[in-house]
């Protein structure tokens, strides 16, 4: 799996109107560790696992992620039935 940025997740998180705190319920990952990473628009100093966790839960929820966090880093939405 390629490297999020903190802005990709933000966008991401904001873009399926999700609250930093239901990113943290669905990705298991700590509130103030999601508030961490996304208060760095670049690549985040966070374990791999932690990012991938929350990759996971967004993707589930009908992002991609695009670009690499050198060039053109940004998601697109697909249409989710649920992302409850």
């Amino acid at each position: 799996m390629s490297m999020l940025t903190g802005l990709q997740i933000r966008a991401a998180r904001n873009a399926i109107r999700w609250s930093a705190s239901k990113l943290a319920l669905k990705s298991g990952v700590a509130l103030k560790t999601i508030q961490r990473i996304e208060a760095n628009d670049g690549i985040p100093q966070s374990f791999t696992s932690t990012l991938n966790e929350i990759r996971r839960a967004l993707e589930s929820a009908g992002i991609e992620f695009i670009g690499t966090p050198d060039d053109g880093p940004g998601i697109r939405i697909h249409t989710i039935a649920s992302r409850k």
